[in-house]
Order: C-alpha cells, then structure tokens, then sequence
C-alpha cells in the first residue's frame, strides 16, 4: 500500500457511502449522520499485542472483531447500530491482501448489521492498531437500556457463553492456530464473537430493567452493572457452562465456575428484570438465569463468596 489514495481506493471497493442515515458520508472534513432520534455513541482500541496477536488473528479476524467490539456495546443499550468511523494505525509492513483480507471480514460484519463506514483517519504505525466510533438509534421502545437500576429481589440472567471465549484465548496462547483443532468454538469465540444486536432490542422490548456488554468478565462487570451497595447471590452450575469451558477446566485443574466468573470478551449480554416481568422476558432466545440482586456488596457464587477480580486494562 503506496499511497493514502490507495488505501482509500480500497475501502471503497468494501464499504458503500449511501445509508439511510448517512447525509453526507466519506471524503469530506466531517460526516454527516441525519436523523430525529438520539443517537447512542460508543469507542474501542483495538491493538496488535495488547487486543490480538497477528501470530494466530488473521487479517479477516482482526477486521472483523475491531467492529464486533463495538456493534457489542450497542446490543448492550438495546438499540441498533446505524454507522461508524475509522481509524487505522498502519504497519508498513502489512500489503494489499492483508488489507483486502482486513475489509473483507469488518465489510461483511457491516452489511449483516446495516451500519456503513462514514469516515476516519490513516496514520504510519510501529504496530496495527484500530479506533472504532460506533453510533447507535434506541429500538423499539425509544429508550436506551443503561446500568445501575436494579433493586434487591431483580432477576439477573446473561445471554451467550461465559468464560468460552477466555479459555479460547488461553488454548490460542499455548498453542496457536493449532488450539482450532484442540477447542475450536472457544477459539471462534475469542477470534469472531458474535454481536448480538437482535436480541438486544427484543429484551428492550421486553421492558427489562438494564442491560450490559460482558467484556471485561462477569466478576469485574457485574457490580459496575448493580450500582452502588448492591451485591448478588449467583447459582451457576457447571452444567449450565459450555462443555469447552468444563472440559478447559479439568485439564488444567481448575474450577470451571471460575474461569467462567473471571471471563474476558465474553461480548456476553448481562441484564436485569423485575420478577414480575419475567413471563415476557423469558421468552428472548438464549436466556440463562444467573441468581438475584441483594441488598449488599457481596457477590456470592454458589454459596460462596466470590473475590477473584476479572479483566482490569491497567493490572500488571
């Protein structure tokens, strides 16, 4: 890739500039997004050896998973993801078919959300890296789904595999490309989650009490989800996790419970409804009921205090 102008070629052979809510999209100073509706803004990094190793990602992956992150973060606000923007960190060693290769996974994630690419910015780089805005419309009850409004008795329950997708980074660590053969859905856990939009708008729907993007693991998430002073008393079997989760577990001699609470880029979806509302909430594919909220600090994990920290950016 030999100029900017290239690069720019390229983008556009993946990603159309025409959408509903796009007035004025690539190739100007700004972009303009139109519309009657708030909108919902979300950012993530997305850095080569601090976010994904290129030695087991391949170009498709990393393109892919850069936007996933943040349609995640939308799911998580019950609302629908309309456009995003761009910033590549670009390695000069890195050519055209690994671009292409870098278009082709985030373009295909693009279409299946009905989001377009709306602008950003290049830059030379040591190392790749990504910075993705995304920006979002409430769903269906015009409303967005936000932390810290639950009360003690709530319901809580999570969609989608917890801990799945960190013993697909550990088996990734220890064996690279060959840990697909090893715990491949964990691997394809960690290497392409799977936003999940549809069901974050259902569960609006649904009127339930918040929502939350898992990414950072359930015991490091869960309380910035309850709100100050309050706790929760979890029963979660290890029946209820995935067989790789279970089976990851036991060859390490771990407890599968564990690694599932500690977690990491589950991109799970952690929510909370009253129980007089779970007869229309328990309808939403996917749902695991996962204890209650006290009245108190304290997580509990099948009777048992939980005091293992998940995922911090900044522990060494």
């Amino acid at each position: 890739m030999k100029s900017e102008k290239q690069f720019l070629e390229l983008i556009d052979t993946h990603f159309t500039r025409d959408h509903e809510f796009l007035k004025l999209g690539r190739g100007d100073d700004c972009a303009v997004i139109t519309g009657t509706k708030d909108l919902c803004v979300s950012s993530d990094l997305f850095l080569e050896d601090v976010h994904f190793r290129r030695d087991y990602f391949s170009a498709e992956d990393i393109g892919y998973k850069a936007l996933a992150v943040n349609i995640s973060d939308i799911a998580a606000m019950g609302a629908k993801p309309i456009a995003f923007t761009m910033d590549l960190m670009v390695p000069t060693d890195l050519d055209e078919e690994f671009w292409n290769g870098f278009f082709k996974g985030m373009a295909v994630l693009a279409r299946q959300n009905d989001i377009t690419l709306a602008g950003g910015d290049l830059s030379r780089s040591d190392k790749l890296g990504v910075s993705i805005s995304i920006f979002g419309v409430a769903g269906g009850s015009g409303k967005f789904l936000t932390r810290g409004n639950c009360e003690p008795g709530d319901i809580l329950f999570t969609i989608g595999d917890i801990g799945l997708a960190r013993v697909g980074f550990m088996t990734l660590e220890a064996f690279g490309k060959k840990g697909q053969e090893i715990f491949p859905a964990a691997v394809n856990a960690h290497l392409r989650p799977k936003p999940k939009v549809l069901i974050g708008t259902l569960l609006n729907a649904a009127g339930i009490k918040g929502l939350m993007d898992v990414s950072d693991g359930l015991a490091c998430d869960l309380p910035r989800f309850l709100g100050p002073g309050l706790g929760a008393d979890l029963q979660i079997p290890a029946s209820d996790l995935h067989g790789h989760v279970v089976a990851f577990a036991l060859g390490v001699g771990d407890d599968p419970v564990k690694i599932a609470m500690i977690g990491g880029e589950d991109y799970a979806l952690l929510g909370a409804a009253s129980p007089t509302d779970m007869d229309k909430v328990g309808s939403v594919p996917g749902m695991t009921i996962i204890g209650t909220v006290t009245d108190g600090p304290d997580i509990i994990v099948n009777g048992t205090p939980f005091e293992v920290s998940g995922f911090d950016h900044f522990d060494t």
